[in-house]
């Protein structure tokens, strides 16, 4: 189960809406999402939480790039929107290598077939590859992305690092707003 919602800090204290991630394909659209959520371009947190799994945070303010954090890049690569937060600079890649891979392997017919055999091609139902495109061997395992991503609001990297079930809630807290994110979970 998922849990997504957005924290917008505003003079007044923090706002948090929940939020659908249906139409969200990337970080862009998410970033857009999150930007869409003030206005006034204050900082907002965009959670994303797989029930014991992982959680996600976004942090965007105004118009810098997104700052991601991830507590654990593993189970968030077999999770539907771990794409979206696993982006290649955040994983360390080149942009689109994974795209120049698989076309260079489909050129040199690594896949064992040949272009006029289609048929013979081996059955890799044990690869490594996830449905969302990830080589779970390359996804490192652990927290991955900006553990400072919340240093500055009252969660000290330590602290977010040490978080594990029910994190969200501990966040929320920790920043003052536990009061309001309860309202749209």
């Amino acid at each position: 189960m998922y849990f997504a919602a957005l924290l917008a800090r505003t003079e007044d204290g923090w706002e948090a809406s929940d939020t659908e991630l249906d139409d969200v394909e990337t970080l862009s659209d998410l970033t857009d999402l999150a930007r869409d959520a003030s206005p006034d371009e204050d900082t907002v947190l965009v959670f994303i939480e797989q029930e014991d799994a992982w959680f996600g945070i976004v942090r965007v303010d105004g118009e810098d790039d997104p700052r991601i954090f991830v507590s654990d890049a593993t189970a968030a690569a077999r999770s539907s929107y771990g794409e979206i937060l696993l982006t290649d600079e955040l994983l360390g890649r080149e942009p689109g290598a994974e795209d120049t891979i698989a076309a260079l392997e489909e050129l040199v017919g690594l896949d064992g077939s040949e272009d006029d055999d289609p048929d013979t091609a081996p059955d890799n139902d044990t690869d490594t590859d996830t449905d969302d495109g990830f080589d779970a061997d390359a996804v490192p395992a652990g927290p991955l992305g900006d553990t400072r991503i919340l240093a500055d609001l009252g969660l000290p990297e330590a602290e977010l690092l040490m978080l594990r079930t029910d994190a969200l809630a501990e966040i929320a807290d920790a920043l003052g707003a536990a009061e309001v994110l309860e309202t749209v979970r």
